[in-house]
């Protein structure tokens, strides 16, 4: 199998609000039962419980969607790492341009990630999750969970 996806090219430091908590979320989301508490967790105390769960259906729809009709597996770098991977980049991307309603281009850039078939599908979803997360990075709050602590590189 490809690492290509995986190959880093830049830092998510260097993405704005709504990019670094599309690939942070996305992170945790593929980590496992544990992190995908942190994720309710974050969600529902930025937005409340009702927009919380809503944002987590969201994007756990979007992760299954991309995880059983993806192209080829989407690779990610451990959740703490600072490295932004080419997988994580185009994700990003994917769901900034959806939520700043470049529907067209977040409709191809979808292309690169799922069947052409489900296009329009994620770019609906990615719509409605780079809200949600837009919405978050204007609640100011403290969360150890957005500036990890530890050094892991992948």
């Amino acid at each position: 199998m490809s690492q290509r996806g995986a190959v880093p090219v830049g830092y998510v430091s260097e993405l704005g609000p709504v990019e670094a908590r599309a690939v942070l979320y996305l992170r945790l989301w593929f980590s496992g039962a544990e992190t995908q508490q942190q994720v309710w967790n974050d969600f529902a105390s930025a937005l409340g419980p009702h927009r919380g769960r809503s944002a987590l259906h969201t994007l756990e729809e979007l992760c299954q969607i991309c995880a059983q009709h993806g192209r080829r597996p989407l690779m990610r770098h451990h959740v703490t790492c600072k490295c932004l991977g080419a997988d994580e980049a185009c994700f990003a991307n994917f769901v900034a341009a959806a939520a700043d309603g470049a529907r067209e281009d977040a409709m191809l850039m979808a292309t690169l990630i799922v069947r052409p078939d489900l296009a329009l599908c994620i770019a609906d979803l990615a719509c409605d999750l780079g809200l949600a997360l837009r919405q978050m990075a204007a609640v100011p709050r403290d969360s150890s969970i957005e500036r990890p602590k530890t050094t892991t590189l992948h």
